[in-house]
């Protein structure tokens, strides 16, 4: 069984696994929700990862053109891309078959906090995309109670506006979690980049050291990994784990309510820990 969307990108995906004809080739279906679905194909040793995305997953290929390809960062190769209104499918190069969330190793967290300092360092000619206006948007749009939005409008604004005076807006990721970091056992690679944007904050490093600690292993290590990868100064990096733990929880929050719940029906589960996480990161910030 191969996708029904394959004949459009049959071409390159033949080209790039050298098999004779589509039939010849294996799919395995990798994930398979309402506005994504991706697929690894393969021929004999060779393989490569299809993608086909609606709604929010549709600016991938936009994230490859204005940051992947022109600052080299660690992603897996653009092979071929086909965009419309509604969707757009990517032939993407195979770059490992495990992922963090497979396997959850302290090793593992730690390469992808030296990972993220990488992404980090690359200078960006492009304006933040994450201001006091976009988060008070935000903060309009997700379902917080009255006494949470106005903590947020008075406290997170100001925070945020003095990480735009303190250090200048990198390319944020925007869903750094472990499925989406893969190993092939030598390198680890970045997969899934529709929903990178630029900002000061490090809501990438925040969700990194939050999944780590679900899995039972200490924040503070990956935090020092990052720190000293990035020759980052420690305060300023914890003002940015507390303003991108904002950033997240009502970007996920805003997400579930205008998306989530229509292309991925359990994620209204989400809404009311990710309230409680919002309100106890809120608290965190001076």
């Amino acid at each position: 069984m191969l996708p029904g969307w394959l004949d459009v990108i049959a071409g390159p995906v033949l080209e790039a696994t050298q098999a004779p004809a589509v039939g010849e080739l294996k799919g395995e279906v990798l994930r398979e929700w309402g506005s994504s679905e991706v697929w690894r194909l393969s021929y004999g040793l060779r393989s490569v990862i299809v993608k086909r995305g609606s709604d929010a997953q549709t600016s991938e290929g936009t994230a490859y053109r204005r940051f992947v390809v022109p600052l080299q960062l660690p992603a897996p190769r653009l092979i071929h891309s086909v965009e419309s209104d509604e969707s757009v499918l990517l032939v993407l190069a195979d770059v490992g078959r495990v992922n963090l969330e497979q396997e959850p190793s302290a090793e593992g967290f730690l390469a992808a906090a030296e990972l993220l300092a990488e992404v980090r360092s690359k200078p960006v000619d492009a304006p933040s995309e994450f201001t006091s206006a976009q988060l008070l948007d935000l903060v309009r749009r997700s379902p917080a109670s009255p006494a949470l939005a106005e903590r947020l409008s008075s406290v997170a604004v100001g925070a945020l506006d003095q990480l735009h005076e303190a250090t200048p807006a990198r390319v944020v990721h925007g869903d750094y979690v472990p499925k989406n970091l893969v190993t092939d056992g030598t390198r680890w690679t970045i997969v899934d980049w529709p929903l990178a944007y630029v900002a000061p904050h490090l809501s990438d490093l925040y969700t990194l050291v939050r999944d780590a600690v679900a899995v039972g292993h200490q924040a503070e290590p990956i935090v020092a990994r990052y720190i000293d990868a990035a020759g980052a100064d420690p305060s300023l990096v914890q003002r940015q784990l507390s303003v991108g733990g904002v950033a997240f929880i009502l970007r996920a929050l805003t997400w579930v309510v205008e998306e989530g719940v229509r292309t991925v029906p359990s994620s209204s589960e989400w809404t009311e820990p990710l309230l409680a996480e919002l309100d106890d990161v809120t608290k965190g910030l001076r």
